[in-house]
């Protein structure tokens, strides 16, 4: 027997949003899911290769897969943003050529990253001295540094747990985070401090961090999660934690 049925317009009659997952990355759905339980708006995952390490070689082989590993995302309606998420890759494959390579897969689609976002939170805060708190090893966290002074900013102190693989970064407890995150934020020049790295669990301390400091606290995720929310005309107010989403 043949049933009938209607066709609606799906889960995204607000919003379709893509987002590409490192293989290693333990954190980044986690922390996104309750922030686009939103009625309307879908958030898309794929997962693109990546090595257990981290280090600017490894980072810049995943260029290559970009574009097949976003048209593994779904394309039956338009995605309005999709998302790369890993803030140490995009720095060291630049903004636009990650941009370029995903939207040869969907030309439609606006693109960001935890590197553009994070510039972008930046401004949006008028935050111009920065603590950096990252888990990388010192060539990774010099990348980050050099991108945020190329943008114009001035990094105040910089943090590192000095840490290469991404297994070890996702399980830093967010009690550690936390006190990273309040040592370098203590100094007095800091406008605002920025937690790097996808993988590393931000968001139970964020707001904890802020209250401590009384200074703006971001990381990788809330950047990312809040840029992609803007550029597909989503409401940010109280989605997620911290000042950013005030």
């Amino acid at each position: 027997m043949d049933l009938n049925f209607q066709t609606d317009n799906g889960l995204a009659h607000k919003a379709a949003l893509g987002l590409i997952v490192l293989q290693a990355d333990e954190t980044i759905e986690n922390e996104f899911r309750p922030l686009f339980d939103i009625d309307g708006v879908s958030l898309n995952h794929t997962r693109i290769e990546s090595a257990p390490e981290v280090t600017s070689e490894t980072l810049m082989r995943m260029k290559a897969q970009l574009t097949g590993t976003a048209a593994l995302l779904p394309n039956a309606r338009a995605l309005d943003v999709i998302g790369y998420a890993c803030t140490s890759a995009s720095t060291v494959i630049g903004s636009e050529e990650v941009a370029k390579a995903v939207q040869k897969a969907h030309s439609a689609a606006k693109v960001t990253n935890p590197a553009a976002a994070v510039l972008a939170a930046l401004e949006h805060l008028n935050a111009k001295k920065i603590g950096v708190v990252t888990p990388y090893i010192a060539e990774v966290s010099e990348a980050v540094v050099s991108l945020l002074k190329d943008s114009g900013l001035t990094v105040v102190k910089l943090g590192s747990f000095a840490q290469s693989e991404e297994a070890v970064v996702a399980r830093i407890s967010p009690a550690s985070t936390m006190d990273a995150i309040c040592t370098v934020g203590k100094d007095q020049d800091v406008d605002a401090v920025f937690a790097s790295c996808t993988n590393l669990r931000t968001f139970p301390v964020i707001e904890a961090c802020e209250a401590k400091l009384g200074k703006p606290v971001i990381s990788s995720n809330s950047a990312l999660a809040w840029h992609m929310m803007k550029l597909a005309g989503i409401e940010t107010k109280g989605r997620g934690p911290g000042r950013l989403f005030d």
